[in-house]
């Protein structure tokens, strides 16, 4: 029985070796070191064999086959039984410690290796910063000698991060390049600015230049932060070597070149980041410029300018490089440099054009309308990149649209603009519905709310013709556009197209109503005014008894003319309420019926509550026989079921009872 004892023993000491091989492994990786204790492997090593030790199932396969032994049977039962190392069991129930060693660790190592790093280069710059303002302070050293210094060490720190960054530690290594690019910008800007060593465009060359080598770096080691430090850097030039002089040629040409420089970088560079960082900056400098020192007879360079940045920042959105497995917020990225971009071009023109000539602005919010068709019909043929180029399509498309609704109130005026927009929305609906295009038909019934809206709130028509008006021809506009939607919606299937049929239905109606209506106030009105004297006569040039006959005339005129007009809505509405049930019966629609027994159920409630009391006898009996003529006439139809509505009931009801049998 020797031979069985002898290799249990062998296996027990190959598998305290590997446990002690797997624990410092994952010691030196930093992972779930808290699942592997030392103890334990101690004491599989000095286990007795027969007690404590704890032996594989696989590693018993692989004893060779002896005699029978019914004590080392049991004994062999007993181990196999409770064969659960301390190291087996940490692994086979992990702890919440060892849950969260992971996320600490990681924490720990970004403490350690990111932001003390970061912290550390902050507080030598700060000692650094503050030894050499002591020795500035007691002349130890001159202006050109602090230059040199400062840029001295720029440079050395830039060239000492390379050694970093050779063995590994880039985070390490860019922020020293950080520091070092830093100093010499800082430099150059004491040279010229505090001390005057050297002239501007010695100063502007060597920043420039700075610029330049950065940016190269950038592209060598294809490191985005390097880009990013020189855009910065490129981009505080000209507000380091300000003179406060209007240079608008020289600024605008420099912003432009670094553009240009950011255009080519994200065409061949999957770096995004930097397409919102140039553009940040050429619209701060813009803007700086623009409230300082613009002009009216800077009209045409700064708008020639405005329009070359503008074209930069259109076109980038198109060629960018799309990075791989990119997060949602930074794919967004050049959607929102499109939309921001033509905004604010938009808003710059505006505010140049405009105080010259309106005209000019609305002609020139139409071209930019068509610029972005263009651009979406481009997007629109890219074959790289499909969800991004799908989501710019619609952008622009929607930028195109945005500013013909935007031209229209600029070039039109009063209710032309709200006609505009109901045209708009109807060529909007039938180019939809030629593209079969949901985006373009959400547009068009955007700029027919638009219309709609102005002319119930704001619109105020002043007509001297009854129905033949201004303001009919703007009703029957809008009346005609929802029958085109109400028309189009009818002929899809979906459950959307008809909630928006039965919307436009709606809507037509109750805007003809009210078109009507208001043409009945207004004839009226007219009446009124009529009726009243021009110029009344003085009190105390008229004698008392004629000035009331007169005063007792004019309000029997008034009176008469207002139950005329309440009589006249009464009629009008019982009229269109037949006219719709009409409708609805040789159309063999229950929509339509059902506004005509609403409309008509408001008229009754209006004749029994308000007619009854202040009409007068003959419109009143009217009222009353013209009402009930209407009712008994639709009631008659009902019953006659002519259109077999309860048959459709009871079959209706059959086909429900059969289906729930």
């Amino acid at each position: 029985m020797d031979t069985p004892h002898s290799d249990l023993e062998a296996i027990r000491q190959i598998l305290a070796d590997l446990t002690a091989r797997v624990y410092r492994i994952e010691r030196r990786l930093q992972m779930d070191s808290a699942t592997v204790e030392t103890p334990a492997v101690d004491q599989l090593r000095q286990a007795p064999p027969a007690e404590t030790a704890s032996i594989p199932m696989q590693a018993e396969t692989q004893v060779p086959r002896v005699a029978r032994d019914d004590s080392f049977v049991r004994k062999d039962r007993v181990a196999r039984d409770n064969s659960v190392t301390p190291a087996r069991a940490a692994h086979s129930a992990p702890t919440p410690y060892a849950v969260r060693a992971q996320p600490d660790s990681d924490l720990e190592s970004r403490i350690g290796s990111h932001w003390l790093n970061r912290i550390g280069i902050a507080a030598l710059l700060i000692g650094i910063s503050y030894f050499l303002k002591f020795a500035f302070d007691n002349n130890w050293i001159g202006p050109a000698g602090r230059v040199t210094i400062g840029l001295l060490a720029g440079i050395a720190m830039v060239a000492w991060s390379e050694r970093f960054r050779t063995k590994g530690y880039q985070a390490f290594s860019y922020s020293l390049k950080a520091v070092g690019i830093g100093a010499m910008y800082l430099s150059l800007w004491a040279a010229f600015q505090v001390y005057g060593l050297i002239p501007n465009s010695v100063a502007f060359v060597m920043m420039l230049t700075v610029t330049a080598a950065t940016t190269a770096m950038a592209w060598a080691q294809d490191a985005q932060i390097l880009a990013a430090f020189a855009l910065i850097g490129g981009f505080s030039t000209p507000i380091l070597l300000s003179t406060g002089q209007n240079r608008e040629i020289a600024l605008f040409t420099y912003v432009a070149i670094l553009d240009l420089a950011t255009l080519v970088l994200v065409a061949f560079k999957p770096w995004r980041r930097l397409l919102i960082m140039s553009y940040a900056g050429t619209l701060l400098l813009y803007i700086g410029w623009y409230s300082s020192f613009y002009t009216r007879s800077q009209l045409n360079p700064t708008l020639a300018f405005a329009t070359l940045f503008f074209a930069i920042f259109a076109i980038a959105p198109l060629i960018t490089l799309q990075p791989e497995r990119e997060p949602p917020l930074f794919a967004s990225m050049p959607a929102v440099v499109a939309f921001v971009n033509a905004g604010v071009y938009f808003l710059q023109a505006y505010a140049m054009i405009q105080e010259v000539d309106k005209t000019y602005m609305a002609w020139f919010a139409l071209a930019l309308a068509a610029v972005y068709v263009v651009l979406s019909r481009q997007v629109h043929n890219r074959t790289s990149a499909p969800g991004a180029s799908e989501r710019l399509h619609f952008l622009h498309l929607a930028l195109a649209i945005g500013f013909i609704t935007i031209a229209i109130p600029i070039r039109l005026d009063a209710h032309w603009i709200t006609i505009g927009w109901f045209v708009e929305a109807g060529v909007l609906l039938w180019v939809a519905n030629r593209l079969q295009s949901d985006f373009l038909n959400i547009f068009a019934l955007g700029a027919l709310a638009l219309g709609v809206v102005r002319l119930l709130l704001i619109d105020n028509f002043y007509t001297t013709q009854l129905i033949f008006n201004l303001r009919m021809a703007t009703y029957a506009v809008a009346v005609a556009v929802l029958g085109a939607v109400a028309w189009y919606a009818s002929r899809r299937e979906d459950d959307s197209a008809r909630a928006v049929a039965a919307v436009a239905v709606v809507a037509l109606n109750v805007l003809a109503l009210i078109a009507l209506t208001r043409e009945v106030a207004d004839y009226y009105s007219r009446q009124m005014t009529a009726v009243r004297p021009a110029q009344p006569m003085p009190a105390q040039s008229m004698p008392a008894q004629p000035m009331q006959s007169a005063t007792a005339y004019y309000y029997t005129d008034l009176r008469r003319i207002d139950i005329e007009r309440d009589f006249t809505y009464s009629a009008l509405w019982m009229a269109y309420g037949a006219m719709l049930m009409v409708i609805g019966f040789l159309r063999r629609s229950a929509f339509v019926r059902w506004q005509a027994l609403i409309l008509i159920a408001a008229t009754v409630v209006k004749v029994f509550v308000y007619d009854v009391s202040q009409l007068d006898r003959g419109y009143r009996i009217v009222s009353f026989i013209v009402l009930g003529v209407l009712l008994l006439a639709i009631s008659f139809v009902y019953q006659r079921d002519w259109l077999q509505l309860s048959a459709r009931s009871a079959a209706r009801h059959k086909i429900e009872s059969d289906a729930g049998v």
